[in-house]
């Protein structure tokens, strides 16, 4: 029997979350709250070692939500919503002060670089626009 790694690539982000529910951008760049850091899982690439990314999206989310269904505090998951991305859910996602939106076709799989599939909108009020690296 082949002795499988338990490794795992997540795509995900570090957030604080404030006490609206909604991600502090500030608190995570502040580095004052670094205790309250945690992962916001969108994706996963890779699972014991097999690759994902072929797979369609629809399937890697349920494989995220299969390995994170007993997952430690710290972890959330970002769930899987239908529906098209249009000015309605913009304006929410702006009124909300979210950072961006992204919307990616559930039956594609995760390829390198942009695609026509994935689109990722900026909420160009938001401060991250305005930060300095």
């Amino acid at each position: 029997m082949k002795n499988r790694q338990k490794r795992f690539v997540i795509d995900g982000e570090a957030i604080i979350l404030g006490v609206d529910g909604i991600s502090d951008f500030n608190a995570v760049h502040s580095r004052q709250h670094d205790y309250e850091v945690q992962l916001y899982a969108f994706d996963i690439l890779a699972m014991g070692g097999e690759d994902l990314r072929p797979l369609p999206l629809h399937r890697r989310k349920a494989n995220l939500q299969q390995l994170l269904a007993r997952r430690p505090d710290g972890i959330s998951r970002a769930p899987f919503e239908r529906g098209e991305i249009g000015r309605d859910l913009f304006r929410a996602a702006y009124r909300m002060g979210l950072e961006d939106l992204v919307s990616k076709q559930r039956d594609k799989p995760c390829c390198r670089g942009r695609q026509k599939h994935w689109i990722k909108i900026k909420n160009r009020s938001h401060p991250a626009m305005n930060r300095e690296l």
